[in-house]
């Protein structure tokens, strides 16, 4: 059909609309665990055992929240957009990991492995020409 084959000159607005989804999604998910503090870091931070780094819990577990706010920021704009993708792609295989460790088993950590593959083809695509990094 035409109208499918006509879809391609719109690639920068999909993926406009792909970094618009996806960055609120990630601000809406890490903003409450920036503003837990670090007693909530802590234990979020403790998902880094399982590629076994068990030293300063509290840090890694804000580095993980300000990933996904502050990545999700940056991916919502087009800033700094393949390192903060790079970022979230690698958060994201700690989160799965972590659900796996947890014994959630596959489903219960799909989101965050699909998300990560999501930001890995992310990384290779870029953010489209609507974008601050292509003015």
């Amino acid at each position: 059909m035409a109208i499918w084959n006509s879809l391609g000159k719109y690639r920068d607005t999909g993926l406009l609309v792909l970094r618009i989804g996806l960055g609120v999604m990630m601000i809406m998910h890490g903003l409450p665990k920036l503003q837990g503090g670090p007693e909530l870091w802590g234990g979020v931070g403790k998902a880094m055992g399982n590629i076994g780094i068990n030293f300063m819990p509290a840090f890694w577990g804000f580095m993980a929240a300000a990933t996904e706010t502050i990545g999700g920021l940056f991916l919502l704009l087009g800033l700094f957009f393949r390192p903060s993708a790079l970022l979230l792609a690698f958060t994201m295989v700690v989160a799965g990991l972590m659900h796996l460790s947890k014994g959630d088993g596959v489903s219960g950590a799909s989101h965050a492995i699909e998300l990560f593959f999501v930001f890995l083809g992310l990384v290779f695509v870029g953010p489209g020409k609507h974008s601050v990094d292509k003015k």
